[in-house]
């Protein structure tokens, strides 16, 4: 299985950029991984949240093909535990998918059309974070599920 994650504008942040790069390369011993960056929407003032949503929409499911599982990173998903998350992947692992995809939205959150073609969303917390922390948080995440799936020590509890 291969994960992908998708998120909406660049990192301008150098530290964080630094320790997400850190993150994936590790991620990368354990699972193809592919982190997609979509550009920020030109000109979003002269246009609505919805309308926002909507062209952001349209640039998320064109990065998807059929067979993919969406999963959307979302304030109303699923929370997990760590060793929740990592069984969770597991299960995917094992149903034979052949990509899973995780979507960070914009500032606004998904289109509707976006949420039609959702298979799940998680949250990561009930607190708020910027769209580039969360970038982090779940490269991480899915860093510290696969170190649980291999009974290696990073993660404790």
């Amino acid at each position: 299985m291969k994960i992908k994650l998708i998120a909406i504008g660049k990192t301008d942040d150098k530290e964080l950029s630094r320790l997400l790069e850190s993150y994936q390369k590790r991620l990368s011993h354990y699972v193809k991984f592919e982190f997609k960056i979509i550009p920020d929407i030109k000109k979003v003032k002269n246009l609505s949240e919805d309308q926002q949503k909507e062209k952001e929409g349209l640039l998320i499911l064109k990065e998807l093909v059929p067979t993919d599982q969406l999963v959307l990173l979302d304030e109303k998903g699923h929370e997990f535990r760590s060793i929740e998350f990592s069984r969770f992947l597991q299960k995917k692992m094992n149903s034979g998918i052949k990509q899973l995809v995780f979507v960070i939205g914009g500032p606004y959150g998904f289109s509707k059309s976006v949420y039609q073609k959702a298979q799940g969303k998680v949250s990561l917390s009930k607190m708020t974070f910027s769209h580039q922390m969360i970038r982090l948080f779940m490269v991480e995440q899915l860093y510290r599920a696969f170190t649980i799936l291999k009974n290696e020590p990073y993660h404790h509890e």
